[in-house]
C-alpha cells in the first residue's frame, strides 16, 4: 500500500444549520461534531514525529498529545492537556482561523487534507463545559505569593494573561470598562459564531483560578496605571482592545443611519438587539443594508443585519474576492446566507433625506492596479463610473483602533505612528517600567488566537520579573 493510500485526507465536515434557516435566527451555525465525528476526525492524525501544527500555534497547544487522548477515548486527559496551554478552548475552537495556523502548519496539509484541530478543540471544550466535575478533579492547588497583578481588560488577551498568572500562585484583578467581562469577546463577534454562554463559562473558569473581575471600570478615568503601581500592584498588563472604530472619511457620513461595525454589533450582540422588544434596544435595518468592508467584522455585521429582517444586504469592497482579509468559511456562509458581494466598488459619498436620514449612496467602480505597501493590488477608481444605489443603513467596517484614555493618562508610554503601544513582541514589555502590553492595543484590530498569544508570553516575562524582583 502506497502512502498516500495509507492517509485519509478527507475532513470529517461538520454539521450546520441549513442557510435558510439559519439567516433568520442568532443560533449557532455549526452545529459540532458527535462524538462518532470526532473520534473519526481524531483517527486522520498520524501522529507525526516532527509535528507541524505545534509550530502554527500562537499558545503552543500540545496537539497530537490532546487529539490521541481523544482518539484512546480519555476526555479527561484530552481536557488536562488542551487547557494546559490554553484557557479559552471553547473560545478558540470555534473563532480562531486555524486555517493559517496549526491546521497550515499540519503535516497533511501538504497532501490536501490537514486534521480539523479547531473543530476537535471545540469538541472537547464542549465535552468539559458538560462534564464540570473533571476540571474540579483536575484543580491544582494554587499557593498564592504577595505580589498583585493588574490586566486592563477582559477579552482574549486579558483573560489568557490572568489566567497564567492566576496559575502560577500571583493575585490577579481583572479591570473590565463594560458592564459585562468578556471584551470584544461579547460585544463583537455574534451570537450564531460565538454563543455567550460559551465565553461566559471561559470566563468563570479564569475566576476560578482566583483571579477577581471588576466591571464598569474604566482605567484612565476611574484610575490611572501609575494610579495602580502607587496602589499596591507591582505590574499593570494593558489589554484593553482597539475599540475605537475606522471611518470611511467621506461627505454625508453623519448623517442617520450610519452605524460604525463596532456599535452595530455592540448593540446587536451585548445589548441583545436581537431580541427586542425583550431587551430595550432596536435597531431598524430597513430593507437594503449596505456594510462597507470584507473583513471578519464586515461578514458579521452583514450576516447580523440579515437576521435582523433586511432583504438586501450588500458588501461593498473596493478590490477582489481574492484580497478579501474575511476567513474562507464566513465569506462561504455569508454567501450561502444571500449576501451580495459587490466587489471592486467604493464608496464616494452618502446621501441623506430632509430628515437628515441616510436614503442613498454613491459608490464608483474600480480596477486593480499594481501592488501596494500591503501586497495586494492597489484599487484604481474608474473615471466616470460613478452610479447611485438607494440604502435604508450604512455600515462602515474598516477597522479600529485603540481609545487614547489610557496613553493619554499615563506618562512615558510610548506609542507607535499608528496609536498604537510601542511593545516589545516577545515579551510584551512596554517603554514604562512595569507595564506591559498585548491584543489589539499593541498590534491593532487581530485575531483572538493572538491576542491570546501576547497573553501568554506577557505573563511568562512578568513572573521572571517579579521574581527576580525578591
Amino acid at each position: 500500500m502506497t502512502e498516500k493510500a495509507k492517509l485519509n485526507l478527507n475532513r470529517v465536515p461538520i454539521p450546520k444549520q441549513a442557510p435558510e434557516v439559519r439567516k433568520r435566527n442568532f443560533d449557532e451555525v455549526a452545529l459540532g461534531y458527535t462524538n462518532e465525528q470526532s473520534l473519526e476526525e481524531a483517527s486522520r492524525c498520524i501522529v507525526c514525529k516532527k509535528p507541524g501544527c505545534k509550530d502554527g500555534c500562537p499558545v503552543n497547544v500540545e496537539i497530537p498529545e490532546f487529539i490521541k487522548a481523544m482518539g484512546a477515548g480519555d476526555m479527561p486527559e484530552a481536557v488536562r492537556i488542551l487547557k494546559n496551554k490554553n484557557s479559552l478552548p471553547g473560545i478558540c475552537g470555534r473563532v480562531c482561523p486555524q486555517e493559517t495556523q496549526c491546521e497550515m502548519t499540519c503535516n497533511l496539509a501538504k497532501k490536501g487534507g490537514p486534521i480539523a484541530i479547531g473543530r476537535l478543540e471545540r469538541y472537547v471544550a464542549d465535552w468539559e463545559r458538560v462534564h464540570p466535575e473533571v476540571m474540579e478533579q483536575q484543580k491544582e492547588r494554587i499557593i498564592f505569593n504577595d505580589k498583585k497583578v493588574a490586566v486592563i481588560g477582559s477579552g482574549p488577551a486579558g483573560l489568557t494573561c490572568a489566567a497564567d498568572l492566576a496559575k502560577l500562585g500571583y493575585r490577579v484583578t481583572i479591570f473590565e470598562a463594560l458592564h459585562v467581562a468578556g471584551g470584544v469577546l461579547m460585544y463583537g463577534i455574534p451570537e450564531f459564531r460565538l454563543p455567550k454562554v460559551i465565553v461566559q463559562g471561559e470566563v468563570g473558569y479564569v475566576k476560578s483560578l482566583g483571579a477577581e473581575i471588576k466591571i464598569n471600570h474604566v482605567i484612565g478615568k476611574i484610575a490611572t496605571v501609575d494610579e495602580l503601581l502607587e496602589n499596591g500592584f507591582d505590574a499593570v498588563f494593558l489589554a484593553p482592545g482597539a475599540g475605537a472604530p475606522m471611518f470611511l472619511d467621506i461627505p454625508g457620513e453623519n448623517l442617520s443611519g450610519i452605524y460604525s461595525a463596532n456599535e452595530f454589533l455592540t448593540r446587536t450582540n451585548l445589548m441583545k438587539a436581537y431580541r427586542f422588544p425583550e431587551y430595550d434596544t432596536p435597531i431598524q435595518v430597513g430593507r437594503r443594508v449596505a456594510v462597507f468592508g470584507a473583513g471578519n467584522v464586515a461578514m458579521d455585521a452583514s450576516r447580523c443585519a440579515l437576521r435582523l429582517g433586511a432583504e438586501e444586504v450588500y458588501i461593498i469592497y473596493r478590490r477582489s474576492k481574492a484580497e478579501m482579509p474575511a476567513r474562507l468559511e464566513e465569506r462561504e456562509n455569508a454567501e450561502e446566507e444571500g449576501v451580495i458581494f459587490k466587489l471592486l466598488t467604493n464608496p464616494s459619498k452618502f446621501l441623506g433625506d430632509e430628515r437628515g436620514r441616510v436614503k442613498a449612496v454613491e459608490l464608483h467602480e474600480m480596477a486593480l492596479g499594481e501592488p501596494d505597501a500591503s501586497g495586494r493590488p492597489r484599487p484604481v477608481r474608474k473615471p466616470g463610473s460613478e452610479f447611485i444605489m438607494e440604502i435604508d443603513i450604512a455600515i462602515p467596517a474598516l477597522g479600529t483602533r485603540p481609545n487614547p484614555i489610557i496613553p493619554s493618562t499615563t506618562e512615558g508610554l510610548e506609542l507607535t505612528k499608528w496609536g498604537t503601544v510601542l511593545t516589545d513582541e516577545a515579551t510584551g514589555r512596554t517603554s514604562k517600567d512595569r507595564v506591559w502590553c498585548g491584543g489589539d492595543m499593541a498590534t491593532g484590530a487581530a485575531t483572538v488566537i493572538s491576542a491570546m498569544g501576547a497573553g501568554r508570553r506577557a505573563a511568562t516575562d512578568i513572573d521572571a520579573r517579579l521574581r527576580n524582583s525578591n
